[in-house]
């Protein structure tokens, strides 16, 4: 019992940072904009998918971020680059109003609505950057074997949440309107472009600090 009120104080602190880093109501208007050709049902498939990835892609780092970055020599700042230039190659789609190479049978078509799943909402909206180095901070910060189980716990909860987020998106396009779902989407291919630059600014500033510094 003496152990508990640690465990309760160490699990509410993951997953107030975490959620708070991954803000899954951020997704919320890429994921209307960007499947606004899908059926209800794939829409709560795309949602479920998308979660259980970012869930996944997540676990997997809090448990073997740092092995993973050491064997493959990459370092958080390229990754932060690498996700922001893929991240701006889909907002310049949605700006140009042209579905990432969407193919003219339905069952392509269905296929690239899965990708979407993967990218860009479990990654890098969900489990990005931020929320993959949050991750391994808190693993990192773990002193005993049991603190790894409310990271993981942290991890679980927040994807869940972003899940029911995601699939209750349709309100938010009856309550648009076709029009303002086109509308919808070129600003969000906007605000992707921004989010896109701040992920490569980030990464130039964390691989060079005092270049950065100097700068400021």
């Amino acid at each position: 019992m003496g152990r508990f009120p640690e465990i309760v104080s160490f699990s509410l602190v993951a997953f107030t940072g975490l959620f708070a880093v991954v803000d899954p109501l951020t997704a919320v208007p890429v994921f209307v904009a960007m499947t606004g050709q899908a059926s209800a049902e794939e829409r709560r498939k795309i949602a479920r998918r998308a979660s259980t990835a970012a869930a996944l892609i997540l676990t997997a780092f809090a448990l073997a971020g740092g092995l993973l970055f050491k064997f493959f020599g990459v370092t958080l700042p390229a990754f932060k680059i690498a996700g922001g230039l893929l991240l701006l190659l889909m907002a310049i789609d949605m700006l140009r109003a042209q579905p990432s190479r969407t193919r003219s049978t339905p069952e392509e078509s269905a296929e690239a609505r899965e990708d979407i799943a993967i990218f860009p909402l479990a990654t890098p909206l969900l489990a990005g950057p931020g929320s993959i180095a949050t991750v391994m901070v808190f693993m990192g910060r773990s002193s005993a074997w049991w603190q790894a189980l409310p990271v993981i716990g942290a991890v679980l909860l927040t994807c869940f949440i972003g899940y029911w987020l995601l699939r209750s998106a349709s309100y938010i396009e009856r309550l648009l309107g076709k029009t303002g779902m086109n509308v919808l989407n070129r600003v969000m291919g906007l605000i992707l472009a921004a989010i896109a630059v701040q992920f490569i600014l980030d990464g130039i500033a964390a691989a060079f600090p005092s270049s950065a510094a100097a700068a400021l």
